[in-house]
């Protein structure tokens, strides 16, 4: 298992999940391992058929599905979903119009800001957040649980928890200074805002 993934199962506090969007299974084998429950699902047959092989040469017994989404699952039989290396639009159509667990685990490649409003629209607050760096990408892995919060633009931007964690406020500033550089000179309104996000960004890591 990849540093993703291990932080990906660390936020796992129930006793059964669906793994959507499985690839290969080795988080439902990681879990497996730890005495949860799990239903490995993904659109593609052959990552399915990888994953029962993974899981026969691990001597484990784990459902699986091949399905789009959360199509034609019943999710009442599970406490938590899990989503991760998908895109935030993509996310979003999995779980629009579904019976959804009471714990959902969501790993995007974007448009965290957008998840997290749209997540909590669904009736479902920010309940933890981890931010890693591997292999010089960065990842954010978000924990929502049912139920309300009232949370700011920043809440939104930075997250909620994430805007404590120093490490994740220097690297932005890094990074935001870094698309600074690159911005032409005549583009003075996105380097305003840029520079307006880096002294928001500054206070957070004093």
């Amino acid at each position: 298992m990849n540093k993703r993934l291990k932080a990906v199962a660390s936020l796992v506090d129930g006793k059964s999940i669906i793994d959507v969007g499985c690839d290969h299974g080795y988080l439902s084998i990681y879990l497996t391992n730890n005495g949860i429950k799990c239903l490995a699902t993904d659109i593609s047959k052959y990552c399915i058929d990888k994953a029962i092989h993974n899981f026969k040469k691990y001597n484990m017994n784990i459902d699986t599905k091949v399905t789009d989404g959360l199509n034609d699952i019943d999710t009442s039989l599970y406490d938590t979903i899990i989503i991760s290396g998908m895109g935030t639009h993509t996310i979003l159509r999995i779980l629009k119009d579904k019976n959804l667990t009471d714990t959902l685990i969501i790993s995007s490649n974007n448009n965290i800001e957008l998840l997290r409003k749209e997540l909590t629209k669904l009736g479902y607050y920010i309940d933890n957040e981890i931010y890693i760096l591997e292999n010089n990408q960065k990842y954010i892995i978000i924990r929502f649980k049912k139920g309300n919060k009232d949370y700011t633009d920043l809440d939104y931007k930075i997250g909620p928890i994430l805007k404590n964690n120093k490490d994740y406020i220097n690297d932005l500033i890094n990074e935001k200074k870094c698309i600074i550089d690159k911005i032409p000179n005549k583009d003075d309104v996105k380097r305003i805002e840029l520079q307006d996000i880096i002294k928001e960004l500054t206070k957070l890591s004093n």
